[in-house]
């Protein structure tokens, strides 16, 4: 990174993206370069903004391709290799002009060439590299070695050469690509450079202290990562809680279009395009104001008169004798001034000094020092554990930050108790901090499920329906073996039931659960009964019912004496649709057994042959067939009536059970 725009700001998200922000000076029409990880320059090309505080303008930004390596240098006119690169170098340039430094003189000329000559060193020669340069209208040979200096004069071979140093240079970090930006203005000037990267999440971690007789205090780290390559040196750090909407969008690759091929047409003219017209105007941008954002410093808690006891030093540590507490301890070694504001839904702690983080190194940085209001309880829930309920802290934040979510370690009275998981608290939430398992107080449940008394009967479109509640007791009884007075708060579960009018409220109501809260004495015993209700059914059809079941409505009182008769009344009735269902029944059997009888003698006459004997068989089956067909004529009489007073009951059952209706209320 350019050592002349360093990092002054660094603003990290949890969402996954660092802000950065850099300040330096420039002189003239200098050029600034910065150095991003390839997968970084899409996020810089999306957020990049480049100020020139002082009057003068940013020309252009540019930034290395994608091409590879090889293919970079191939496209370069001077090719530099490993051995030999001075002589190379002169070799590839011939008619350059240059100015040589020789001796205590300066000769300029054109490269005309460079050979090898054997110069005698003793009894023995070596071969040494000789410059010939054209100078004016005569050439002029040098001794490479007696040249001190070399400038190129010609300014296409000057920036080829620029531009295959910096090639090079660039590929020996291999993920690294290189921003150039290119200012223009008179005189030294400040330039502003600010960016997103994508950048570790920065974690919190709470310590809480609980001391008898004082409000107990909170206090907050932020961990932040530095994964870049270059140092955070006394930057300022602002750590930003919510979830801006960010994303990754790819500006850094080159984009190509495939285009349409179009030929001439050289046998008619080309007619002209005419653009429809547009539906309506152009859209103005509007760019919003910014809401005012106030900052306001925490104030350092207050000490009681316990904390301002004076020992000479601390000795042995939490829990040890003859020395402050690690209160006092804490408040003194660790201050913290956490300048914070709200931006819309997001809350920023800004840190009141500045920040220093080495690269690859990760830092803890205080963000919070605070008393709260807060007390021990105990927090039972079944399905968290069976047969204890957790000590918790009941934490109001009451500390005028947001408090983004995170690990929790709690001591008392100087000594580790236990540890938790805060969820995100904006102020004046309450949360219960769950830290440990308490084993002095013992919880057994017991379940009961009835059925109630039925409250509500409805005879309705044929049916009689009574409305009851299905019933369920839960009884907790809960020991409290401590010797201290302890508060309890017993989570039920809310699964779509409600508790009984007679049930006292619950303290808390959350999304899953009730909290019943119950105060518990020294080795003490309580009960507590949850008693839930929900709706039941049963339904009765009228048509179907018979006499033992309309007493039995009358004496559960669903229904009154005179629904009871009307009930009974439907009873005849439908078992007068069934007599003549029963009727019809018989008459249609009556009527197939003659229609087969018929069919017999019918084939018996056919069968007989002449004679006096069988005259008079046949007469007689004929007289037979004859009192048949009477009677089948009855038969079709009957049927016609029994089939009409048969549908004229039917309609006045179905009228008289459509019509019913009552209720009754218990």
């Amino acid at each position: 990174m350019a050592t002349n725009l360093p990092i002054r700001r660094v603003v990290l998200y949890k969402h996954g993206v660092g802000y950065f922000e850099r300040r330096g000076g420039v002189t003239g029409s200098d050029t600034l370069h910065l150095d991003f990880k390839a997968r970084d320059m899409n996020d810089v090309l999306k957020s990049l903004t480049v100020l020139d505080l002082s009057g003068g303008s940013v020309s252009a930004v540019s930034y290395d391709s994608t091409k590879p390596l090889e293919q970079l240098l191939s496209e370069a006119t001077i090719r530099i290799p490993e051995d030999g690169s001075l002589t190379a170098l002169l070799g590839q340039i011939k008619g350059a002009r240059v100015r040589a430094r020789v001796g205590g003189g300066q000769v300029e000329g054109a490269i005309i060439g460079l050979e090898s000559l054997a110069v005698a060193a003793g009894e023995t020669s070596v071969v040494r590299p000789f410059l010939t340069l054209l100078v004016g209208g005569s050439l002029r040979t040098f001794d490479v070695l007696d040249i001190a200096e070399l400038e190129f004069l010609d300014e296409a071979v000057r920036k080829d050469l620029e531009f295959y140093l910096a090639t090079v240079l660039s590929s020996y970090k291999k993920d690294s690509k290189r921003m150039s930006i290119l200012t223009s203005g008179e005189g030294e000037r400040e330039v502003f450079v600010s960016y997103v990267l994508e950048a570790p999440v920065w974690k919190t971690s709470y310590r809480i202290l609980l001391d008898e007789g004082e409000p107990p205090l909170l206090q907050g780290w932020a961990l932040v990562d530095n994964t870049g390559d270059e140092d955070w040196v006394d930057v300022s750090l602002a750590l930003v809680a919510g979830l801006p909407v960010s994303f990754v969008h790819d500006l850094y690759n080159p984009r190509y279009m495939k285009r349409p091929v179009v030929e001439v047409q050289t046998e008619a003219a080309a007619a002209p395009v005419i653009p429809e017209e547009s539906f309506g105007g152009s859209m103005d941008m509007m760019e919003s104001e910014a809401m005012p954002m106030m900052a306001a410093p925490a104030a350092a808690p207050g000490r009681s008169k316990k904390m301002m006891r004076k020992e000479a030093s601390f000795v042995g540590g939490p829990g040890g004798g003859g020395g402050p507490r690690l209160r006092e301890v804490l408040e003194q070694s660790n201050p913290v001034t956490t300048l914070t504001k709200e931006v819309g839904d997001l809350f920023e702690y800004g840190v009141d000094r500045p920040v220093t983080v080495h690269r690859n190194q990760s830092a803890l940085v205080p963000i919070l020092h605070k008393p709260f209001e807060g007390r021990r309880v105990l927090l039972y829930n079944r399905t968290t554990r069976e047969k204890n309920p957790m000590a918790c802290i009941e934490l109001k934040n009451t500390t005028g930050l947001t408090l983004e979510g995170g690990p929790v370690t709690v001591t008392e009275d100087e000594r580790y108790v236990g540890e938790a998981m805060l969820d995100t608290m904006k102020p004046q939430d309450t949360r219960f901090v769950p830290y440990a398992v308490e084993l002095g107080c013992v919880v057994s449940v017991e379940d009961r499920t009835e059925d109630g008394p039925v409250f509500r009967a409805v005879v309705s479109r044929g049916s009689l329906v009574v409305e009851y509640f299905h019933v369920r007791r839960t009884k907790y009884l809960v020991r409290n073996k401590a010797q201290r007075p302890q508060v309890l708060f017993v989570e039920h579960p809310r699964s779509g039931w409600e508790l009984e009018k007679d049930m006292p409220a619950p303290a808390e109501t959350t999304d899953g659960f009730w909290r019943f809260k119950r105060d518990l004495a020294p080795g003490s015993q309580d009960e507590l009964v949850v008693s839930e209700r929900t709706r039941g059914h049963r339904q009765y059809s009228i048509s179907s019912a018979g006499p033992d079941e309309v007493a039995f409505f009358l004496s559960q009182r669903y229904v009154d004496a005179k629904m009871a008769d009307a009930l009974r009344e439907v009873i005849a009735i439908r078992e007068r649709v069934a007599a003549l269902t029963r009727d019809e029944q018989q008459l249609t059997a009556e009527r197939a057994q003659l229609f087969k009888d018929q069919e017999r003698i019918r084939a018996n006459i056919e069968s007989l042959k002449s004679g006096v004997s069988q005259r008079e068989l046949a007469e007689r089956f004929v007289a037979k067939l004859n009192e048949q067909e009477d009677r089948l004529e009855a038969i079709t009489r009957e049927l016609e009536r029994l089939a009409k007073e048969r549908q004229a009951a039917q309609e006045e059952l179905n009228r008289r059970v459509q019509s019913l209706s009552s209720e009754a209320a218990f």
